[in-house]
């Protein structure tokens, strides 16, 4: 009976055994499957958890809605949200024309067509000051070509006239009257004044100088290196200056 019974026990446990085998080769296949199943579809809900309860994120996994549509348009419609750009020109024919007409018989007279056009539109606006009786003679040396612009302390106190008047200062300029740091100075004509301003001013005043000193040069027959289109956008950057000094853009000496 005792030998009857160890050969019960004994087949029971290799079956036991067998039946363990079988479970554990089931459940790697059961692992494979779904390793497979996971990978070849991934946005298949049936992922493994991470520890922690975290759930693993692929690509294609649609866990976040919000976070999915920000990533879409960040990555595929990148191409929308930020195009290639280049700069282009083209000329207005009615300016092209004035110019061309101008340039046939230069003059500086401001009521020609050509001229009277950038007076209204650029030098006007680009030398009008809180301080308009200056701002008037600062146009009228502009035009007559007798302004100088120079750094302060360009020259030593024993060089300048013991008449020389000095109007704001290093602190202050002439031409707003707001407390600025004036870098330079200018002086009309013959006058022995002198008249500080800020950078600011000294940007629009020499936009417009640069304007009229290429239109002197075309005048006098100088420019003989550029054809008409050539001058025609020249006067047109020369324009852009002016248009930005008088919104505010300036260029400052460090």
């Amino acid at each position: 009976m005792v030998r009857e019974a160890n050969v019960k026990q004994a087949t029971a446990e290799k079956q036991l055994k067998e039946a363990q085998g079988k479970i554990d080769v089931l459940q790697a296949e059961v692992a494979a499957l779904k390793t497979l199943v996971l990978s070849s579809s991934p946005t298949s809900p049936t992922q493994e958890p991470l520890p922690g309860g975290k759930t693993p994120f692929k690509k294609g996994h649609t866990r976040n809605k919000s976070t999915s549509s920000a990533m879409g348009v960040s990555h595929q419609d990148l191409s929308v949200i930020q195009p290639i750009v280049k700069d282009c020109k083209e000329a207005d024919l009615s300016l092209y024309n004035e110019f061309r007409s101008w340039k046939d018989e230069p003059t500086m007279d401001r009521t020609c067509p050509f001229l009277d056009k950038i007076y209204q539109e650029d030098i006007f606006p680009c030398l009008t000051f809180s301080k308009s009786e200056l701002a008037s003679a600062v146009l009228e040396a502009v035009e007559n070509n007798t302004l100088s612009i120079e750094p302060v302390g360009l020259q030593p106190v024993r060089f300048v006239k013991a008449s020389a008047v000095e109007c704001g200062g290093p602190k202050k300029c002439a031409l707003t009257g707001q407390s600025k740091s004036c870098k330079h100075r200018i002086k009309l004509g013959d006058s022995s004044n002198y008249y500080y301003i800020s950078p600011f001013c000294r940007y629009r005043i020499t936009s417009v100088c640069n304007f009229f000193t290429y239109i002197r040069y075309i005048q006098q027959g100088l420019v003989k290196q550029q054809d008409v289109d050539q001058m025609f956008w020249e006067v047109m950057q020369l324009r852009k200056e002016m248009s930005l000094a008088k919104l505010g853009y300036f260029k400052e000496e460090l």
